[in-house]
């Protein structure tokens, strides 16, 4: 998937984010979110790009995911704008600058996570890069009885889909799936 992914030419990957930002621009999910947490592509991702620029527009507050300082495997969540500085992470990604007294933001305050896949199936269920960052993260919400946010999106180009991926008892579940095809909700909480 990942080499399938890669050897979308540059055109053909903004004409499929272009089509992602239509999808889920007029989702109730995104209308209703205000702080909303974003990712930069990577590895051939699908670009989330239009969406943030239209969530600036909304006065939404974006967010991007940091890797935690030291040994840590989690993320964190820092503000995100137009203004940001980046600078590229351990694994080449692009994250904004930080320093261990950086305020971070609490996941559990987010309204809305975009999450990039490897693949997916049809009961929600994802493949990772295989580090466990987002998963070890959002752990909190297998202890909810009632998971009312932050709502989890996964996002990919529909070719990534697959026929059935096995979860793994840490996996947490996406909401829904959003794809250059299909804006589709799995279950609600």
């Amino acid at each position: 998937m990942r080499k399938q992914r890669r050897s979308l030419s540059d055109f053909e990957r903004r004409i499929r984010a272009k089509k992602l930002f239509h999808l889920i621009a007029a989702t109730r999910v995104f209308q209703k979110s205000r702080n909303i947490a974003f990712y930069l592509t990577n590895d051939g991702e699908i670009d989330l790009l239009f969406l943030i620029k239209q969530a600036w527009k909304q006065k939404k507050r974006c967010y991007l995911p940091v890797l935690g300082l030291g040994h840590s495997r989690s993320l964190w969540f820092l503000p995100y704008t137009p203004a940001t500085k980046l600078y590229r992470n351990n694994f080449g990604i692009n994250e904004p600058i930080h320093t261990r007294h950086t305020r971070q933001f609490k996941v559990q305050s987010l309204d809305l996570v975009f999450m990039p896949l490897v693949a997916f199936d049809e009961q929600g269920n994802r493949l990772g890069m295989g580090g466990g960052f987002y998963d070890r993260t959002l752990a909190f919400l297998h202890h909810r009885r009632q998971w009312r946010k932050p709502h989890l999106i996964g996002t990919a180009f529909s070719f990534q889909q697959v026929k059935k991926l096995d979860p793994h008892a840490w996996d947490v579940p996406l909401e829904g799936i959003a794809t250059d095809e299909e804006f589709r909700i799995f279950f609600r909480h």
